[in-house]
């Protein structure tokens, strides 16, 4: 982990500020860069001077010019100066600031001010309001002043410095400080800090994960010979993003869930992410993926958008049987099959419960479906993934959650059918640039896309059958890549 420098106004700061990381003062840190040269540093910028040319301003200006993080950054520095910058965000924090009211049995009576040290509330009843306004303002300590006009809501955001705390807000802060930077003090696993610092986002509890536990360890002991220090972190490190260089979401992703707010956040902290916010928008949901492909004249299974009133109608298109899928549904799930008009009308209406709308497909039986893994435009690995025993999918859902898979074929990408492949780079390039795996059936008619997915399974011993070690490796260095270029 990087080394935490401790910026204040003034040397007499200097000794409690030397207790959480190397201390200097705003015209020491601006003045004398050798002071620091060389390291890998997280900078706390608690200057009070935050105007526009002022030594709390280059602080934070100069730690990122010298490639350190630094918190509160430039960009944030921006926002907090003008109401008219940050008023976009206030609908979210007000909605916050009302849930923690609501559930208060003493409500506050007037107008009053919170004090934010790292996200904590000097109030612990609004932690999370507090949470939500560090998410979106990461500046150490703020002043919110909160209002009742009809509603509750953020009058305004004001950044202070410790010389403003009252003497019980200060110990708050210096128990948050302590909190904040504690991962840091702690041994370094080497002597030498790595390049670039990587975070794995997965669910040790999922049941079908993207990635399983031995292909995860294995990220990790590649990047360590690539000098990037792999990280697995959880739902819970939501608020540690910003201490990475980049972000690899290895859970199942979902627009309603936290995989995407961990994607936007890390792609609005400046972290490099896979799977980035677009692609998680674009290939979770089916509706956007067929219109994509008639769009651009790739071939697919013939395909219906679906509401209630049009339910009826999709035998007449597509034959029996067709298949029905919700727009989000993932690794088998929220698809069925049905054979006559009565399962299409209990199915789709089922469905329709849970989406305004549904997708219809031609039933295409094949032995097994084509897999390509994307990565930045370039095929990286093929496989063939057989369906599950007696069943017309590659996953079977039974009852109590058993789930059963089919075996799977590796390929080498210049042993595949060169039409699966290239159908394949095209489809994932309508997405973009990210890390896709391209599902695809083959038969007499030719190759047909079933859908793109965001988040590909690489598991230990199936997808890396082929490369082996070099298949992290290519991932974990389009990671170096796109950092340095950033």
């Amino acid at each position: 982990m990087s080394a935490h420098v401790i910026v204040v106004d003034e040397k007499a700061d200097l000794e409690w500020a030397g207790s959480a990381g190397t201390a200097l003062t705003a015209r020491d840190f601006v003045t004398n860069p050798s002071l620091l040269q060389g390291k890998k540093l997280r900078v706390i910028n608690l200057s009070g001077e935050f105007d526009y040319l002022d030594f709390g301003y280059y602080t934070s200006l100069l730690a990122e010019a010298r490639g350190y993080k630094v918190v509160p950054n430039v960009a944030v520095m921006t926002l907090l100066a003008r109401k008219t910058l940050y008023a976009p965000e206030l609908p979210e924090l007000n909605a916050a600031l009302r849930k923690d009211i609501d559930k208060m049995p003493d409500k506050p009576r007037a107008a009053f001010t919170l004090t934010l040290c790292f996200g904590k509330p000097t109030d612990p009843r609004f932690a999370r309001f507090a949470r939500a306004v560090f998410d979106r303002f990461r500046c150490p300590l703020l002043r919110v002043e909160i209002e009742f006009d009809e509603r509750w809501s953020v009058r305004a955001l004001e950044a202070c410095a410790p010389s403003d705390l009252s003497p019980s807000e200060f110990d708050l802060f210096l128990h948050a400080l302590e909190a904040y930077t504690r991962a840091d003090w702690q041994t370094p696993k080497q002597k030498t800090p790595p390049r670039y610092s990587l975070a794995i986002l997965y669910n040790p509890g999922e049941q079908l994960p993207p990635s399983d536990a031995d292909a995860l360890k294995k990220f990790v002991t590649i990047g360590a010979s690539l000098d990037v220090e792999v990280e697995l972190i959880e739902r819970k490190d939501y608020l540690r993003l910003e201490e990475y260089d980049a972000l690899f979401i290895r859970e199942t992703t979902s627009v309603s869930d936290h995989t995407y707010r961990f994607a936007k956040k890390a792609e609005r902290e400046g972290l490099v992410v896979i799977d980035d916010p677009n692609s998680i928008i674009r290939c979770t949901n089916k509706v956007y993926l067929a219109e994509r492909l008639l769009a651009n004249k790739l071939s697919a299974p013939r395909t219906l958008i679906l509401d209630r009133g049009s339910l009826a109608d999709a035998d007449r298109t597509l034959g029996f049987p067709l298949v029905l899928k919700i727009p989000d549904s993932s690794f088998s799930r929220g698809i069925v099959k049905v054979e006559n008009e009565e399962q299409l009308l209990e199915q789709g209406r089922k469905l329709l419960q849970r989406s305004d709308v549904i997708i219809a497909q031609e039933f295409m039986f094949t032995e097994y479906d084509w897999r390509v893994g994307v990565l930045n435009r370039q095929p990286i690995f093929v496989c063939q993934y057989k369906m599950a025993p007696r069943h017309w999918q590659v996953v079977r859902h039974g009852e109590g959650g058993r789930v059963t898979e089919g075996s799977c074929k590796t390929l080498a990408v210049a042993d595949a059918p060169k039409d699966v492949v290239e159908t394949a780079v095209k489809a994932a390039n309508l997405m973009g640039d990210s890390l896709y795996g391209v599902d695809l059936k083959q038969n007499e008619r030719g190759v047909f896309v079933i859908e793109v997915n965001d988040n590909p399974n690489i598991d230990r011993g199936t997808e890396d059958a082929c490369l082996k070690d070099e298949l992290y490796q290519i991932i974990i260095k389009e990671f170096i890549r796109r950092i340095e270029a950033r």
